[in-house]
C-alpha cells in the first residue's frame, strides 16, 4: 500500500482495547520518543507480541529558522526574522480593493523565479532596525526538519502512547506486563527521571473493573452474612457456611490450569457468581446439624447424621451443575469463546467447594462449638470471681 504509516486489522467479539498499552508522558517530545523506542524494542524480544506501533506521527517537512550570534549583535529579533521571511516569500498586503463581488488584494513578494528553491532563502537580505542589510547567512540559520503532524498531551504533559497485540496461545498479556513492570520500565527511565508511564487499553479497563467488583463482592459478602444471620439467629454459623467461598475460587483456579485457559474478566465475573452459589451446600448440612441439635441429638451423631444423610442430595447438586455447564466448557464457535472462562470459574469451583464443603462444615462446626464453650466458661469464672471479691 503506496505511502501506508500504518495497517491494522482487527477482529474481537468484545473489544476492550489493546492487550499492551503503555502511555509514556514528559515535558519533552524527543524523550519520549527516545523512550517509546527502546521500549519498543525491548516488546519484540517477547514471543506472541506482534502490531508494535506508537501513537507518534511526524509532520511534514519544515525550514527552521534561527538566529546567530552575528544577528542577535545586529539587533534582529526572530520576530522581525520570521516577518521578512513571510513577506519575501508569501507576500504582505499592500492593498485591497473591490472588483464587482470580489476583494482583490495586492500582495507584494519576491517575484516567482526568486522564490522557489531552499537556495533563494540563502541569496535573500535581511534588513537589521538600523536600516541596513545583511546577507541572511551571516543573520541567521536555517535547518530542514520535520514538524508534529499531532501533539497529544494529558494532564498538562506531553504523552506517547506505545501499542502491542498479544497471541493468547502463545503469551499471556498480564504477565509480560508485569514483567516489564518489574524489570524493563525501571532499567529505560532509569535515564529518563522526567518521564512518567501508565496503563491504557485493556489494563486499564481491567483495573477499573476490578475495582468496580472489589467493591460490588464486599457489598454481596456483606448480604450473603445478613441473609444467613437472620435464619440461624446466630453470628457464627454464617461464618461456617461462607467459609466454602474461598475452596471455590481456589478450584475455579485450579479449573483454568487445567484447561489451559487463562484468567480473564470473564473469569472474574464466573468467580463473583460462584460465591452465591457454593454457599448452598454448606448451607444444607448446617441446617441440617441444628434441626438434629433441635431434636437433642448430641453434636458428634448430628455431625455424623448430616454427612451421611446430606452427602447424596449435596454431591447430586454439584455435579448437575457441573453437567449443565459441560456443553458450554466443551463448545469450541468463536461466540462462545468469551463465555468458557465464566462457565471454568462456576463449574469447577461448585465441584471442588463441594467436597470441601463435605469435610470443612463438620470440622468447623465442631471447632466453633468447642471455642464457644470454652469462652462460656471463661466468662462464668470471670462473673464467679466477681461475686467472690465483691
Amino acid at each position: 500500500i503506496p505511502d501506508a504509516v500504518e495497517l491494522t486489522f482487527l477482529s474481537s467479539l468484545i473489544l476492550t482495547g489493546e492487550a499492551i498499552n503503555i502511555q509514556f508522558s514528559g515535558p519533552d517530545y524527543g524523550e519520549l520518543r527516545e523512550v517509546a523506542e527502546k521500549f519498543k524494542s525491548t516488546l519484540d524480544d517477547y514471543p506472541g507480541v506482534f502490531d508494535i506501533a506508537d501513537s507518534f506521527r511526524p509532520g511534514k517537512q519544515e525550514v527552521k529558522l534561527s538566529l546567530t550570534r552575528q544577528g542577535e549583535s545586529l539587533g534582529i529579533t526572530l520576530a522581525d526574522l520570521a516577518r521578512q521571511v513571510r513577506q519575501a516569500f508569501y507576500g504582505e498586503e499592500a492593498q485591497r480593493f473591490q472588483r464587482g463581488r470580489d476583494d482583490v488584494r495586492v500582495m507584494v513578494r519576491y517575484p516567482d523565479s526568486e522564490r522557489r528553491s531552499l537556495g533563494n532563502l540563502e541569496d535573500m537580505r535581511i534588513r537589521t532596525p538600523s536600516g541596513g542589510e545583511v546577507p541572511f547567512s551571516i543573520a541567521a540559520r536555517a535547518e530542514r526538519s520535520r514538524g508534529y503532524a499531532s501533539i497529544q498531551r494529558a494532564d498538562r504533559q506531553r504523552v506517547i502512547n506505545v501499542t502491542a497485540d498479544v497471541d493468547i496461545s502463545i503469551a499471556n498479556a498480564n504477565e509480560i506486563i508485569a514483567d516489564c513492570t518489574r524489570t524493563v520500565l525501571p532499567q529505560i527511565l532509569a535515564d529518563h527521571p522526567r518521564v512518567r508511564y501508565d496503563f491504557e487499553g485493556e489494563q486499564r479497563d481491567q483495573s477499573e473493573m476490578l475495582r468496580g467488583l472489589a467493591k460490588s463482592f464486599v457489598i454481596a459478602l456483606l448480604l450473603i452474612y445478613i441473609l444467613l444471620a437472620i435464619p440461624f439467629k446466630s453470628y457464627l454459623q454464617p461464618m461456617i457456611v461462607m467459609g466454602a467461598i474461598p475452596f471455590g475460587i481456589v478450584g475455579a483456579v485450579w479449573g483454568h490450569i487445567a484447561l489451559g485457559f487463562n484468567l480473564s474478566m470473564f473469569s472474574v465475573f464466573g468467580i463473583v457468581a460462584l460465591t452465591g452459589v457454593v454457599v448452598n451446600d454448606s448451607l444444607v448440612m448446617v441446617d441440617f446439624i441444628n434441626k438434629q441439635r433441635e431434636k437433642g441429638h448430641a453434636l458428634s451423631h448430628a455431625l455424623r447424621e448430616a454427612g451421611a444423610v446430606r452427602f447424596r442430595p449435596i454431591l447430586l447438586t454439584s455435579v448437575t451443575t457441573f453437567l449443565g455447564l459441560t456443553p458450554l466448557l466443551l463448545e469450541k464457535s468463536l461466540q462462545a469463546q468469551f463465555l468458557v472462562p465464566m462457565a471454568i470459574s462456576l463449574g469447577f469451583g461448585v465441584l471442588f467447594a463441594t467436597i470441601i464443603t463435605l469435610l470443612l462444615v463438620p470440622v468447623t462446626y465442631n471447632i466453633l462449638e468447642d471455642l464457644v464453650n470454652v469462652f462460656d466458661r471463661l466468662i462464668g469464672r470471670a462473673f464467679a470471681l466477681r461475686r467472690r471479691w465483691t
